[in-house]
């Protein structure tokens, strides 16, 4: 069953990539097959989205126990990014984001630049 899943996500993954290019104006026929494909897309993705969140989420919180930051990391990752398959990824104009961005920047306190909290020496 995993397997014919994987099949068709691969399948699927590449017709939406293989979107024509010349296509500049929408059709309708393209618009319902956009929609059409964003719903079984996502009917298929979002179960096995939901999996990686909780196995990700039990990781983080195993996580934790050593270092808070990373488990916060891997929780951002596995149930950050994309939860539907929208037409414009069908279309290919947008890339599916499987994985959450943890690249995100946090500012620290004002003038805390050292990584134990105190303000760096100047």
């Amino acid at each position: 069953m995993m397997r014919r899943i994987v099949v068709l996500l691969v399948l699927l993954a590449l017709v939406g990539s293989s979107a024509p290019s010349w296509a500049s104006s929408e059709s309708t026929a393209v618009e319902i097959g956009s929609s059409a494909g964003s719903a079984f897309g996502t009917v298929i993705y979002a179960p096995l989205k939901a999996t990686f969140c909780i196995l990700g989420g039990i990781g983080s919180g195993f996580t934790a126990i050593v270092s808070p930051p990373t488990a916060g990391k891997v929780a951002l990752a596995t149930c950050g990014g994309a939860w539907t398959v929208t037409p414009n990824v069908i279309r290919g104009r947008e890339p599916l984001k499987f994985v959450g961005d943890t690249s995100q920047h946090r500012t620290t306190a004002a003038g805390d630049t050292s990584r134990h909290g105190k303000t760096a020496a100047r």
